[in-house]
């Protein structure tokens, strides 16, 4: 029985997904896209209802197209965006199949490929890009046992306030998800408690301009992250229009602020005394951001209007002078628990030698220590803009590319070899 072959298996049809088949499809590169559920699922199904996009729709975009009837400004709704991707891959002709899972890929013995097992069959290719993102596994901290006797869900199976049983919410982790979910609980009614660990606060807008922009023309998307620093969280969100995030305005608000979810025992939650610290690096963050905005103004001539109150830091609240190390789940009234605490890798359908001792793939912006393998839609791939849409498309182009010049490497043939063919 013969078996499907193409050159190149992309596995994912998300946003990684899409910018790969446009880029292999602009080199000449026969492909195929391998989708488990819909073209970029995640955005519809593994995301709370009210999730926007984290730039402005005039930022987070692929540069071949633009969000129909959506201010350029404004932040995109969820399901705008995965219908977006949608219309996408029909625009450019991306060959994706869906409902089909990738169940196992491994290399094919004696000769050059990769023999893949789906649930619809066998095939092979040349080259396999596992563009599955980095959203692959939910995380959460084995701290607080199961039989607690409080409901545990992490971020990723959260949808709205009313999923949520009556009594106080605790939201464990401080990056966009965290303090999204948190303020939503928030302006809901619901008496929120926040756990806070180390993050990064930049402002939403400075000087009228959006901190995506300031991101771009202080040539920050390209830089790596600093040694230690590669999964910091950063605290943005473009909900209700977009605004800065500040911890302390929450906590004025009603909000109960808490340092870094540390353990558990008999009942009680205990925290790292390190909320005050945390807010003191996020706000370093957050005013090197505003320093080095204002000193590109002056020396380009920028008419720009100046922000002093962007840099009026408000008093902290008593949450923070007097911090919670020890909570007693029960008497604080807690009925949930949601983690806000992020995701694992899990390529255990990729049985080839391209990881790390943790698991984690070994490659250079996307290509694999294992020849014939790429990965894309990684944080960091390339830099910081990596984790927005609008980086992963230019992952891939790179990505497209190294697979165009290796093809042309293996499509050589020496002038004795072409006497022999010939012959």
């Amino acid at each position: 029985m013969s078996v499907e072959k193409t050159e190149v298996l992309v596995v994912g049809g998300g946003q990684a997904g899409v910018a790969m088949s446009e880029h292999l499809k602009r080199c000449g590169v026969p492909h195929l896209v391998l989708e488990r559920h819909r073209i970029a699922e995640r955005w519809r199904t593994a995301r709370w209802d009210s999730l926007v996009a984290n730039g402005p729709a005039w930022h987070d975009r692929f540069p071949g197209m633009e969000f129909s009837g959506i201010d350029p400004d404004a932040f995109v709704p969820k399901d705008k965006v995965a219908d977006y991707f949608a219309a996408y891959a029909e625009k450019i002709g991306a060959p994706i199949r869906c409902g089909v899972e990738v169940r196992e890929v491994r290399r094919i013995a004696g000769r050059s490929g990769f023999r893949v097992e789906t649930s619809q069959g066998q095939l092979e290719a040349e080259y396999v890009v596992a563009a599955t993102g980095p959203f692959q596994r939910p995380v959460i901290p084995p701290i607080v046992p199961e039989d607690a006797g409080v409901l545990q869900l992490h971020s990723s199976a959260y949808r709205n306030p009313a999923q949520l049983p009556q009594g106080t919410i605790l939201v464990v982790g401080a990056g966009s998800s965290g303090v999204q979910i948190a303020d939503e609980l928030l302006r809901a009614g619901r008496r929120v408690h926040l756990s806070v660990g180390p993050h990064e606060r930049p402002p939403r807008r400075y000087r009228g301009r959006d901190f995506v922009w300031w991101l771009g023309v202080l040539n920050k998307w390209d830089a790596g992250p600093m040694p230690g620093a590669e999964h910091v969280t950063i605290a943005v969100s473009g909900a209700h229009g977009g605004d800065t995030v500040d911890f302390r305005r929450l906590a004025q608000r009603g909000m109960t602020l808490l340092g870094r979810a540390e353990g558990f025992g008999r009942g009680v939650m205990t925290f790292a005394p390190d909320l005050r610290d945390n807010l003191a690096k996020g706000d370093a963050n957050y005013l090197s951001l505003l320093d080095e905005a204002d000193a590109y103004v002056a020396s380009n001539g920028l008419d720009l209007p100046e922000e002093p109150e962007a840099r009026r830091i408000p008093p902290d609240p008593d949450c923070v002078t007097d911090p919670i190390l020890a909570l007693d789940l029960k008497e604080a009234g807690i009925a949930a628990i949601i983690w806000a605490t992020g995701f694992a890798l899990d390529y255990g359908w990729l049985k080839v030698d391209a990881f790390d001792e943790k698991g984690a793939p070994r490659h250079h912006r996307g290509v694999s220590s294992q020849p014939g393998v790429y990965f894309l839609g990684l944080p960091w791939q390339s830099g910081r803009g990596s984790s927005f849409i609008w980086g992963v498309w230019h992952d891939a182009k790179y990505v497209a590319d190294h697979i165009s010049k290796q093809r042309g490497y293996l499509a050589y043939a020496s002038d004795t070899q072409r006497e022999t063919e010939d012959a």
